[in-house]
């Protein structure tokens, strides 16, 4: 599986969810149990590079703006649900987390940000297939922290002044 078919069995799934992202996480299982086992792990693995790639302090920075806080698990699921967002709104937000502000129609923080099944959808697809628990996909340790200078996520300010464009639209 290469990264277009990635992002396009992400947007389908999307598209389908009509942005809902419980019902993309099942949207997503259905259509990875259409494939062969090992195209499951290969998008396992392109979702892991991804997930491991969004952590950083910056993006942790926005999902605290969006959620109004996040912490570590709150932190993992949002960066399954950017990656369910679509390749545009990811890499541009990865690029720039304040860019975030205008590349988001809208956030419901209660529905929204939260991506947590996404996460698991690989998995759920390969076992639904082999009836086996998929297998180590062979790819590097994730980070001890996140990447780039910490932020304190607690201090309004700081965010504020980090995220003028997140802030100004989505913050308290």
């Amino acid at each position: 599986m290469d990264e277009t078919e990635f992002w396009e069995l992400i947007d389908t799934a999307r598209r389908g969810a009509e942005g809902d992202p419980e019902d993309q996480a099942d949207l997503l299982v259905e259509r990875l149990c259409r494939l062969d086992p090992e195209a499951v792990l290969d998008f396992a693995r392109h979702f892991e590079a991804r997930y491991q790639r969004a952590c950083t302090w910056e993006l942790w920075g926005a999902a605290s703006i969006l959620l109004g806080g996040a912490g570590d698990d709150a932190f993992d699921w949002f960066r399954c649900w950017l990656i369910g967002q679509g390749r545009e709104v990811y890499e541009g937000a990865v690029h720039d987390p304040d860019a975030l502000a205008g590349l988001l129609d809208d956030f419901d923080d209660e529905v929204d940000g939260d991506g947590e099944d996404l996460g698991y959808a690989a998995d759920e697809a390969y076992e639904q297939l082999t009836g086996a628990i998929a297998p180590e996909l062979g790819l590097p340790a994730p980070p001890a922290e996140p990447q780039g200078t910490p932020i304190d996520l607690e201090n309004d300010r700081v965010l504020a002044e980090r995220f003028p464009q997140l802030w100004e639209r989505f913050g308290d």
